[in-house]
């Protein structure tokens, strides 16, 4: 848990691994939700919600393990695990999933919500501003009796009005909640108006100041990181945000916005984060690739160009001084700029040594496999750098349970002949098999082969591949995206209506279209997955009824 609260300190609420994944295709499994929380650990962040409890029992068990696990030895800037937090509707089954999921963090919390705008009230509650009120009064108290650490959050605050936000907030901490989130929901305030709207809070609400106040910003205005910095300097004192930005429709905050505009501008913030601002790059690829997520080149802090620099004016000056056309070191967000790291003759050692360096710790099995895949690699690259082996650590380590593995690829292509793949495959039931296929290009031959094979019918929805590093030798990485065009797989409750979920998958080779076969391979054993997971109802479908939502 992060220090006591006090007047410059901003808790970092994340909640990728909720509201980031409810982005479509975005969705992880049990093992990767994990992964990711221990790397959200290891930045610093003060509180991780790891998932809707009530959504499904898959979620459910999810945030179980990364509160029995995550944080659990402090980092350079905590002398304690973060607080895990499971998000419930103000239904009592919903908070008795979030509660069964994290009651055994080192520090539990349930975070529940109702939305409180006119609109949101009449057409999708049903329920007047009184019913609201003693909706708040019911299930904060009994959340309260659970759970010490009660976060409680009014969806679309933005659109609410004044005096009835006051009403809710100050009900719910008359009954116990001790964190009071102000949601921006559809993204609809200005900075000027979120402003404005914490400080009115600030101002009316009684006992204001015996709570944390939170801000919560959608980007679909593309305002999100503005309204949120200034909700921070109108007086609140936690921000919901999620790494790259990721979440429902334009996103979520992005994370590591918010924590390098506070660290850039001291003085102009007079504010500081608990985050080891070294780890933003490292935890970015990483959720990139495991919710099938690019993050665009020129996208602020971690985005491949953020420190690129082409125009020769601009080059002159950063090699006179760094700082004429660089706010901020690219290694303060982890950012290497060394080169030559490893290369073909370096041993099992060395690699781990630098994985270690690089915050990955393998042994074993793991060990040996990453350094199979590295040798051959080197072998083609010749010079490996740190930004290769994050793109094969990470390729290599994906969660997905393996069904279907690419064993050779052949391709055939020019502007003359046909194009054709072959592809051998190991299958689910152990054999061997080879196919091959006639496509409009090489990659469109290489899926056709593949889909014969393993008899799915998918769409492909996203197909993207760039450079790890510069070079004519540069490791390619490829993420695609994709839907099975049947419905047999099976619906995800925290999707509500989506009888075909979308699946992703990376892969990072040399050879692009190696690279291609891995993502969509792997994209395909995650659909297969999802299908042979035994469907259930959710914890609380008792409880659940049709006009309350999990988005904030």
């Amino acid at each position: 848990m992060s220090e006591p609260a006090s007047k410059d300190y901003v808790r970092i609420f994340d909640t990728t691994l909720r509201d980031g994944e409810q982005s479509p295709g975005a969705t992880l499994t049990s093992s990767e939700k994990l992964e990711v929380a221990e790397q959200l650990a290891r930045l610093g962040v003060d509180v991780i919600e790891a998932g809707f409890p009530a959504a499904s029992p898959d979620d459910l068990e999810a945030v179980r393990r990364i509160a029995a696990h995550v944080g659990q030895n402090a980092s350079e800037q905590r002398q304690s695990p973060p607080i895990i937090c499971g998000l419930a509707r103000t239904i009592q089954g919903d908070v008795d999933a979030a509660w069964q999921a994290v009651r055994e963090a080192a520090h539990p919390r349930i975070h529940t919500f109702i939305a409180t705008s006119p609109i949101h009230r009449e057409h999708k509650l049903n329920m007047d501003r009184a019913q609201v009120l003693e909706r708040i009064r019911t299930i904060v108290s009994y959340a309260k009796g659970l759970c010490a650490d009660i976060e409680f959050s009014t969806e679309d605050a933005g659109r609410t009005e004044t005096d009835f936000l006051y009403e809710a907030i100050s009900m719910a901490i008359a009954h116990g909640a001790s964190t009071i989130n102000i949601p921006d929901t559809v993204g609809y305030t200005t900075p000027a108006e979120f402003g404005a709207l914490i400080a009115g809070i600030r101002q009316h609400v009684d006992d204001i100041d015996k709570v944390i106040l939170s801000v919560h910003c959608h980007n679909d205005l593309g305002l999100a990181t503005a309204n949120s910095l200034a909700g921070l300097q109108s007086g609140a004192r936690q921000v919901e945000v999620a790494m790259n930005g990721i979440g429902e429709r334009a996103g979520n905050t992005a994370l590591e916005e918010v924590v390098m505009a506070l660290h850039t501008r001291p003085k102009l913030y007079g504010l500081r984060t608990g985050i080891v601002t070294e780890q933003l790059q490292r935890t970015s690829k990483l959720v990139s690739n495991r919710t099938g997520m690019m993050v665009q080149p020129n996208k602020a802090i971690i985005g491949a160009n953020a420190f690129a620099h082409e125009a020769g004016i601009h080059q002159d000056g950063v090699l006179k001084n760094e700082a004429t056309y660089e706010i901020m070191r690219p290694e303060t967000v982890g950012v290497s700029r060394s080169h030559l790291v490893l290369g073909k003759h370096s041993g099992r050692h060395a690699l781990s040594a630098r994985l270690g360096e690089l915050g990955y710790s393998l042994q074993t099995e793991a060990l040996d496999n990453a350094f199979e895949q590295f040798k051959r690699i080197a072998d083609r690259k010749k010079v490996i750098t740190d930004a290769d082996l994050l793109a094969l650590v990470t390729a290599h380590s994906q969660h997905a349970q393996e069904f279907i593995a690419v064993q050779a690829i052949q391709i055939s292509s020019g502007s003359t002949g046909m194009p054709t793949a072959t592809v051998r495959l190991s299958l689910a039931d152990g054999s061997e098999q080879a196919q091959a296929a006639l496509g409009t290009g090489p990659v469109d031959a290489l899926f056709k082969a593949i889909d014969t094979l393993t008899d799915e019918k998918v769409e492909l929805l996203e197909y993207s591949v760039h450079a790890v590093t510069e070079g004519i030798d540069a490791l390619g990485e490829v993420s695609v995206r994709l839907r099975a065009q049947n419905t047999h797989t099976r619906l995800n409750p925290q999707r509500g209506q989506d009888n075909n979920p979308i699946f992703h998958g990376y892969g990072a080779d040399t050879d692009v279209l190696m690279a291609s076969a891995k993502a969509y391979i792997a994209a395909l054993n995650r659909m297969i997955a999802a299908r042979h997971a035994t469907p259930s109802s959710s914890p609380s479908q008792h409880a659940v009824n049709d006009h309350a939502t999990n988005t904030l």
